[in-house]
C-alpha cells in the first residue's frame, strides 16, 4: 500500500499498477485539493513524467531562472537541457497536478482510500505488515511505501525518523492576479547585514502567479510563524521591484518541507520512504516535486523486481543517485543557518556586478542538482569540480555522515509474501514498470 497521493505516492502506486501489482493508495484529503507549493516541476520532474508517458494538461513551460540579490541587483541563471533532461520545467498548480497524477495511477488499478494512516500492523517480530487506517479498515501489505509528506506517520510509526536531527523547513504562498514571465527567487536581508535564512520566491503559472517565501529553521518547528509574518512585507518587496501590482493580500497556505535527507532513515524491512517523508527536498533551493516523483517510481520499482530485498536496493538507488549531492546540499544549508551575516554577504557577492553573470552556468546547474547529467560544456566540468571540492570539504560534517549511514546498503532479507495488499479489482492495462527512468 502506499500512503500519500502528492506526486511521489501517485507515482509510486501507477509503477505497482501498471506492473500488475495490487496496491492501495490511501490520502487524507479528497481530490482535488491544494497544497503549499511553488508550483514549479523542475527539469528532472519533466523527465520523469516524459519516461512514464503522463503528459499534465494545462502545464506552463518555463526555462530560465532569475536571482534577485539583496541590493536588487539581478542574475539570470540558464536552463540548459542535459543528458538525461530537457532544458525546461514545468508550472503546474499543485491542485492540478496531484490530481492528475492521482487520477493516472487508478486508472492503471490502484485501489482508492480516503482516510489517515492510523496505526501499524506489526507481526511477531515487530515488523510492519499493513496499517491500520483511521476508517478503521485494517489493510495487509507486503510493503507499505510512505508518501506522506514531512511530518510522516509512516516514518514515526516504522522509527525511521529522529525529529531531534531533520532539517525542516516551512513555506508559505499565496496566488496573486499578475503575470510573471519567469521565475524569479529573491534573497532578502531582514536587517543590516542579516540575510533571510530562505529566500521567497515569484514563480509564473498557467494561471495567477505563485508568490511565498520559504525559512530553513533546523530542527526548530516552533519558529515556522516566522514565515507567515514575513509574507505581507515580501509581497510589498515584490510590488516595489516591479514583479507584482496587484494591492491586496489573497489567503496564504503553509507547509513543511524535510530536506537533504538528515534524521532519516529511507528505507528498512517492508517500509519505504519516498519523497518528503524520505527528506529528499533540495537544501539549498527547496525544490521537491522532481525528487518525489523519481523516488516514488525507484521505490517502486525496486519492490518490483528484488522483493526480498528492497529496502537494500531502494537505498543503493539512493546512494547512487542522491549521495552525492545532497550530502553537501545539506551540510552547506546547515552550516550557513544561525550565520545571518554570512547568508547576507553570500547573496551579496553571488548577485554582484560581473560576478553573477561570469558564473550564471554553473551557480545553475550546482544549485539545481543537475550537475549528473549535464550535456558537456565548460559550465558543467567546473560544476562538476565544485562538487567535488565541496564534498571533499564537507565529507566530515554530521549532516554527510547521516546520509552516508542512513542509505549505506546493508544485506537485508524480507520474506516474499505472496498476499494482496488490497483486494483484487479490474486489472489495469497489461503494462511492465519502467526498465529505465531518469536520475533522481
Amino acid at each position: 500500500m502506499v500512503a500519500g497521493a502528492g506526486p511521489a505516492g501517485s507515482i509510486a502506486a501507477l509503477v505497482l499498477a501498471r506492473a500488475g501489482a495490487r496496491v492501495a493508495l490511501v490520502d487524507k484529503a479528497s481530490f482535488p485539493r491544494d497544497k503549499a507549493c511553488g508550483d514549479l516541476v523542475g527539469p528532472r520532474g519533466v523527465a520523469v513524467l516524459e519516461a512514464l508517458g503522463l503528459a499534465v494538461p494545462g502545464a506552463l513551460p518555463v526555462a530560465d531562472m532569475v536571482v534577485v540579490g539583496p541590493t536588487g541587483r539581478r542574475v539570470s541563471l540558464p536552463c540548459h537541457p542535459g543528458r538525461d533532461y530537457p532544458g525546461l520545467a514545468l508550472a503546474v498548480p499543485r491542485r492540478r497536478l496531484d490530481d492528475h497524477l492521482r487520477r493516472a495511477a487508478l486508472d492503471a488499478g490502484a485501489h482508492e482510500r480516503v482516510a489517515r494512516v492510523a496505526e501499524p500492523v506489526l507481526d511477531g517480530s515487530g515488523a510492519v505488515t499493513g496499517v491500520v487506517l483511521s476508517s478503521g479498515e485494517s489493510l495487509p501489505a507486503d510493503f507499505v511505501i510512505g508518501a506522506d509528506g514531512a511530518t510522516s506517520r509512516v516514518a514515526d510509526m516504522a522509527g525511521l525518523v529522529q525529529p531531534e536531527r531533520v532539517l525542516y523547513g516551512f513555506a508559505v504562498r499565496t496566488y496573486c492576479e499578475d503575470r510573471i514571465d519567469a521565475p524569479h527567487i529573491l534573497l532578502r536581508d531582514v536587517g543590516p547585514w542579516r540575510g533571510l535564512p530562505g529566500y521567497g520566491w515569484a514563480f509564473p503559472g498557467p494561471g495567477p502567479a505563485n508568490a511565498g517565501i520559504g525559512l530553513g529553521l533546523r530542527s526548530d518547528r516552533r519558529r515556522a510563524a516566522e514565515a507567515t509574518r514575513a509574507l505581507p512585507g515580501f509581497l510589498e518587496d515584490l510590488r516595489r521591484l516591479g514583479l507584482l501590482a496587484t494591492g491586496g493580500e489573497p489567503a496564504s497556505l503553509g507547509g513543511w518541507l524535510k530536506m537533504g535527507m538528515v534524521g532519516t532513515v529511507p528505507a528498512r524491512g517492508r517500509v519505504l520512504l519516498v519523497g518528503d517523508a524520505a527528506g529528499l527536498v533540495n537544501p539549498l533551493q527547496g525544490e521537491g516535486i522532481s525528487q518525489a516523483m523519481a523516488s516514488g517510481a525507484a521505490a517502486a520499482t525496486a519492490v518490483l523486481r528484488a522483493p526480498a530485498t528492497a529496502a537494500a536496493s531502494y537505498r543503493r538507488a539512493l546512494a547512487d543517485q542522491r549521495l552525492p549531492y545532497m550530502a553537501v546540499a545539506a551540510s552547506v544549508h546547515a552550516g550557513m543557518l544561525g550565520r545571518p551575516r554570512v547568508i547576507a554577504a553570500a547573496g551579496r557577492a553571488l548577485t554582484a556586478p560581473g560576478v553573477g553573470r561570469a558564473i550564471a552556468g554553473v551557480w545553475s546547474l550546482s544549485w539545481n542538482d543537475l550537475v549528473a547529467g549535464a550535456s558537456p560544456r565548460p559550465a558543467a566540468v567546473a560544476s562538476a569540480a565544485l562538487l567535488e571540492a565541496a564534498r571533499l570539504a564537507t565529507a566530515r560534517t554530521g549532516p554527510a555522515q547521516w546520509i552516508r549511514t542512513a542509505v549505506a546498503p546493508r544485506d537485508e532479507e524480507v520474506p516474499s509474501v505472496a498476499s494482496a495488499s488490497c483486494p483484487p479489482g479490474p486489472p489495469g492495462p497489461p503494462q511492465t514498470a519502467p526498465r529505465s527512468l531518469p536520475t533522481p
